[in-house]
């Protein structure tokens, strides 16, 4: 392996790269003339997916032009890739919007605040990630009705802790960038600190997560039928697999095909995991909907039962496919697009679920993640944050982001590139501006669709 470069020769390398690509290039956003139509590359990804559930992802599209950006990172890729970059590489987040940052718990059960979505994760530059971020906390700001002067504010607030945190990463040593998380009581203080009015939102939210243990879910998900715990039928949004065999698009799933799925997700966990896992049984399968640009995947839910019923927990397995930035990157090949979520997400997190892993449908061919299910998670509700409440919310997300990339990329060319000062800053909140405008064409875009019947959606569901 080659020795890598002293640090301040690291950080004066990106420094050398703002000739090439000024730190003020970045605020530029205009749409090209043949800027492909956003709707267009909507409908493409569609291809493969559950066709009677689409009209659900378009409904949750219309709820506002943010809940538009929350499901259209291909429209953001397709128009980033023509967009300045430094010129350094990390794993990207792919899908940075501020409300894939969340409250989970890490395997010693404590909760802690970090990126918490990977479908869309891909190798790729820095500035990618960092832009989607501010160009939603500028969207959120006007969902809320802040003052548009407020809502730019927020998008320098990213930008500026983003840097901060970077230089911080860039003088630590490498495990304590590895071992850096952000902790609730952490947050609880900055809040209390920092925006008082919305503290008492942040202490709801992680009490929240806390009371969201495996019981929980059970009690909520499961109800016991003739001695036996099953999965609670509500469709469209949850329906045993038993239930759905015979509709087009769900092949029946046989008890073979169950424990080959099972045996190859186990397969692709580490040796003390799997002996874990050895002593559950999968006991009943359903579809599950969720999210808003994932809906249509096909998201499945089983649940496992161990030699008493006080053991049952229940897993996630969510379709992975090609990531919506690959055709506007370099291609890096993976084992396969599931292993490729996993992967990304034990680079960025600080401490991921113990039952990440992956298996290829040998029935369909499709290829699936796996995770523990609505485990001590949580999500700070956007329209509860006051403009301060944000402002603490959005810098707390641009650390998290800035310790990923410090993790899968190089801290110190990040930061020399940066610097200290306010241009970089001050063009990411220009941009963020400009594309938040744009969203809200491509939305109206849209509902135009919806309008004139060429897109079917179903709200409120």
């Amino acid at each position: 392996m080659d020795k890598q470069l002293p640090v301040e020769e690291r950080v004066a390398l990106g420094k050398s790269q703002r000739k090439q690509v000024p730190r003020s290039s970045h605020g530029d956003w205009a749409p090209s003339p043949d800027r492909p139509d956003p709707i267009s590359l909507l409908q493409a990804q569609d291809e493969g997916r559950l066709g009677r559930l689409l009209p659900i992802k378009y409904g949750r599209m219309l709820a506002s032009p943010f809940a538009f950006l929350r499901g259209s990172a291909v429209v953001m890729a397709s128009d980033l890739a023509a967009s300045p970059v430094s010129g350094s590489q990390v794993v990207l987040c792919g899908d940075a919007h501020l409300s894939n940052f969340g409250v989970f718990a890490t395997p010693e059960r404590n909760l802690v605040f970090d990126i918490n979505d990977f479908d869309e994760a891909y190798p790729g530059p820095w500035e990618w990630d960092l832009k989607r971020l501010a160009a939603s906390a500028v969207m959120a700001g006007r969902e809320n009705g802040f003052k548009e002067k407020v809502c730019r504010r927020l998008a320098t607030v990213v930008s500026r802790n983003y840097r901060r945190a970077m230089r911080r990463f860039l003088k630590a040593s490498i495990l304590d960038v590895w071992y850096y998380y952000i902790e609730a009581d952490s947050v609880l203080e900055v809040f209390n600190k920092y925006a008082r009015k919305s503290a008492k939102h942040a202490e709801k939210t992680f009490k929240k997560a806390e009371a969201r243990t495996r019981e929980r879910t059970l009690e909520k998900l499961t109800q016991v039928v003739d001695g036996k715990r099953q999965i609670v039928n509500d469709p469209p949004l949850l329906e045993r697999l038993s239930d759905l065999s015979t509709r087009a698009q769900v092949p029946q799933v046989t008890e073979q095909v169950m424990e080959s799925a099972w045996y190859a997700y186990v397969n692709s966990l580490p040796e003390e995991r799997r002996r874990l896992l050895a002593r559950f049984r999968v006991t009943d399968v359903a579809l599950r909907v969720g999210g808003i640009g994932s809906v249509g995947t096909r998201c499945m839910i089983s649940l496992l039962e161990g030699d008493t019923d006080r053991d049952a927990i229940i897993l996630q397995h969510k379709e992975a496919g090609p990531s919506a930035l690959e055709p506007y990157l370099p291609k890096v090949e993976y084992a396969s697009q599931a292993q490729r979520v996993v992967i990304a997400q034990r680079l960025m997190q600080a401490a991921s679920d113990i039952f990440l892993g992956w298996h290829h449908s040998t029935l369909t061919g499709i290829q699936y993640y796996w995770r523990q299910l609505k485990d001590k998670k949580g999500s700070f509700d956007m329209q509860r944050l006051d403009k301060r409440g944000m402002g603490t919310y959005l810098a707390l997300c641009s650390v998290c982001l800035a310790r990923a990339h410090a993790r899968t990329g190089d801290a110190a060319s990040i930061s020399g590139y940066l610097g200290s000062g306010t241009v970089f800053d001050d063009a990411i909140a220009d941009f963020a501006v400009a594309y938040a405008d744009q969203t809200e064409r491509d939305y109206q875009a849209l509902v135009d669709e919806v309008n004139t019947g060429r897109i079917v959606a179903e709200t409120g569901i």
